[in-house]
């Protein structure tokens, strides 16, 4: 919008200047204005174009404003004495425009406008234009400039602090208050992207559900300030312990449970993360009196690995995590399991289930369902 106002004002004074500034000087005057300022401002206008935005605008306006303002200048000096004050007049549009309507930051419009009023300066010195109208117009456009550009870094300035403020307020409403993880809403927000991101390029996913062992006998015994600050250290830890690649999310899932989606993530990753993030809360040594496992916090983790295919889903994921990890507290807590997805053809669900029992055979469950040792 700003550079068709800048269009229709160059054209409005080729109109204007046929009209009132009647003598041969048009004609350099036009030259200025049609081989200089149009094409400038038509590039522009094109650069304006989602195509090339991003990229192309900002450094070729920093280019086209001065050289825009040369030319005025340059229209000035081919004015007659008694013409010259309303064309200089021109100079103080592009000041103002400069500063407010480009988009141009304060340190550009700035130098901008200061090598505009160096080249008027110039030709002042050169002779050019007289000598009582050159010493108006230079302070009349410094002037214009202590105004413009005190308004356009107020105005920068508040859209610094408008831009942080709403930064702010968004980490705010995706965060956890107490963990400083994303919260539930956040994640819900996020994953779905995320999940048809993996469908697309066929990678598994894997959900890993932590959640602290007996830990309403922590706040039974200690009190909710230290459940408060038990939540806190535990979740630094499982943030600080799950490896953190660009896709991956970990948020509080809702009261003492965080949970973590791997993108890309295979079973054999999930369950090494899982392994780490016991081994991390574990290794905080947090006393925990009334747990009738540990002497200490300790986690059980639930891990559920998705493959591209029929069944793929994160509500599907969440619900084998889930399952994973009533396994892992029916074993003993302290302790993972994990479950993969239904096998292409609708095979048999999978487990790996932790155990607290020495045995590193393979065994199997009631229901025919395969279970394998891990680490506890």
């Amino acid at each position: 919008m700003s550079v068709l106002v800048a269009l229709s004002t160059v054209l409005g004074f080729a109109v204007i200047d046929h009209w009132v500034l009647i003598g041969p000087h048009l004609r350099q005057a036009d030259m200025v204005r049609f081989g200089l300022q149009l094409p400038l401002v038509l590039i522009i206008l094109v650069l304006t174009t989602e195509r090339f935005y991003g990229r192309w605008y900002q450094p070729s306006i920093q280019v086209a404003a001065p050289l825009f303002g040369f030319g005025t200048v340059l229209m000035a000096t081919q004015a007659t004495p008694e013409q010259l004050p309303l064309v200089a007049a021109r100079l103080l549009l592009a000041t103002f425009y400069f500063y407010s309507m480009l988009g141009l930051t304060f340190r550009a419009a700035f130098r901008s406008n200061l090598l505009v009023l160096g080249a008027y300066v110039a030709v002042a010195v050169a002779g050019d234009v007289a000598r009582n109208v050159a010493i108006y117009q230079i302070f009349v456009l410094f002037c214009a400039n202590l105004i413009g550009g005190a308004g356009c870094y107020a105005l920068e300035h508040a859209n610094r602090i408008a831009f942080l403020e709403r930064r702010r307020l968004s980490e705010v409403a995706m965060h956890d208050g107490l963990t400083g993880l994303l919260n539930r809403a956040a994640l819900e927000e996020q994953v779905r992207g995320l999940w048809l991101h993996a469908e697309r390029d066929r990678l598994p996913v894997s959900v890993v559900l932590i959640d602290i062992d007996h830990f309403k006998a922590y706040n039974d015994r200690y009190g909710h300030q230290a459940g408060d600050r038990c939540l806190r250290e535990v979740a630094a830890a499982v943030k600080h312990a799950a490896p953190r690649r660009p896709l991956d999310l970990v948020a509080r899932y809702g009261g003492e449970e965080i949970i973590a989606v791997l993108i890309g993530a295979d079973r054999a990753h999930a369950e090494a993360v899982a392994e780490g993030l016991r081994e991390a809360v574990a290794n905080l040594r947090i006393s925990h009196l009334a747990s009738p496992t540990r002497p200490y916090v300790t986690v059980s983790v639930g891990v559920a690995t998705l493959q591209p295919g029929a069944e793929y889903s994160h509500d599907l994921a969440v619900q084998f995590a889930d399952r994973a990890l009533y396994a892992a507290k029916a074993g003993g807590r302290d302790g993972w399991a994990s479950m993969a997805g239904l096998r292409e053809g609708r095979g048999k669900d999978i487990h790996r289930t932790g155990s607290h029992s020495d045995d590193g055979n393979r065994t199997s469950n009631p229901d025919g369902d395969e279970l394998l040792k891990t680490a506890t």
